[in-house]
């Protein structure tokens, strides 16, 4: 069978950004609704897709049971997310900082419910920008408000705090062994901290144009070869720097083509090295290459259909739960794991994609992909 890599590098296959822009397949939509329920393919049909839209999470009927899917409408005092930034996960839940809310709110998958922590023992949430769930199931919150990083134990419970009075403004944080990253948009860097002591281990960055040098660094992400990629708002681009902050190379650049990021937000890597990138500008995610940066296709485009994003600021790549929304996967397609997106506007909170492969018989017109 030719191999994934081959997959999406075959410009001619189907991971062609282009299709985006011709819109989704839509399947079981519901006309003359305001927000359409349904599924859609990236690329569309008769191309083979490999993302499909599954649904939507806004409260928590939507995944209790008690509906048969997402909720689509207008944004009631009921639901669940309001403004929410940054997500993550571990099996079995999602969690899911929402400044809006000042809290923490975490989707029990297998509970089936919602709960919201806005206050631990170690004082209340004042502006949670960003969260990082380590190997140990301590929960990293960025709280811009508080101007620290705390941190929740397993049980959610208060462990400690990093980050003293003026140290650094917090927008999101990212674990690896012994050391804390912490991206500071005050001082346009990234602090490196001791994950035991909490003392400040190195400073990666300031402000500047060059490789290296952030201008709004707003999101880190870590590798599985422990490389950093750091995004960098006002500098229109993606950058990718060793442990040390040591300048690889960067992604993306300003413009409105195939590959530009005028807005880059959030940020993810899959197990196989392929950088996911939340743009507010083209409200979608862009799939790139990271060894060569090119763009490899998009989805989740703005609009009323199912699978857009309004303001979409955080990305998540889960591997753990996809049994928890088999479900919704079409029969002819294999999902290989999941992607969320949050976005902070319209009627689609928490945006629920997998990633995976048409299993079904080769649509009439597509191209069946070569044998290796």
């Amino acid at each position: 069978m030719i191999g994934r890599m081959e997959n999406r590098r075959s410009s001619g296959n189907v991971l062609r950004w282009a299709a985006l822009l011709s819109g989704a397949v839509l399947i079981a939509s519901c006309a003359g609704a305001p927000f359409e329920e349904g599924t859609a393919f990236y690329p569309p049909l008769p191309e083979l897709p490999r993302v499909q839209f599954l649904t939507t999470i806004n409260a928590e009927k939507d995944i209790s049971g008690r509906s048969s899917g997402g909720l689509f409408g207008s944004a009631r005092e009921s639901d669940d997310l309001i403004r929410p930034f940054d997500v993550a996960h571990e099996k079995g839940k999602i969690y899911i900082v929402d400044p809006a809310q000042q809290a923490l709110v975490i989707l029990d998958l297998a509970a089936k419910k919602i709960e919201h922590i806005q206050e631990t023992e170690g004082g209340p949430f004042r502006n949670p920008m960003g969260i990082f769930v380590a190997e140990n199931g301590h929960k990293y919150i960025a709280d811009a408000g508080r101007e620290q990083i705390l941190v929740l134990d397993e049980s959610n419970q208060f462990v400690r705090a990093y980050g003293n009075k003026d140290q650094f403004r917090p927008l999101a944080v990212a674990v690896r062994d012994e050391r804390v990253y912490v991206v500071d948009v005050r001082e346009s860097e990234i602090e490196v901290l001791d994950r035991e002591s909490g003392e400040v281990l190195s400073k990666i960055g300031g402000t500047g144009p060059e490789g290296g040098r952030f201008q709004w660094p707003t999101r880190i992400i870590i590798d599985e070869e422990g490389n950093l990629f750091v995004t960098d708002f006002l500098n229109f681009r993606i950058q990718k720097l060793d442990r040390d902050g040591g300048y690889i190379k960067h992604i993306g650049e300003n413009g409105n083509w195939p590959g530009a990021t005028p807005r880059p937000k959030g940020i993810a890597v899959d197990r196989d090295g392929y950088l996911y990138v939340v743009d507010g500008g083209f409200e979608l995610v862009q799939i790139f290459d990271t060894e060569t940066a090119e763009v490899l296709m998009g989805f989740g485009k703005f609009g009323p259909k199912p699978g857009a994003n309004w303001l979409p600021a955080g990305i998540e790549i889960d591997y753990d739960n996809v049994d928890y929304f088999s479900k919704y996967v079409d029969e002819n397609f294999r999902a290989e794991y999941l992607v969320y997106v949050v976005n902070q506007s319209g009627f689609r909170k928490l945006n629920v994609y997998a990633f995976g492969e048409w299993i079904g018989p080769v649509p009439e017109g597509a191209q069946p992909p070569a044998e290796s």
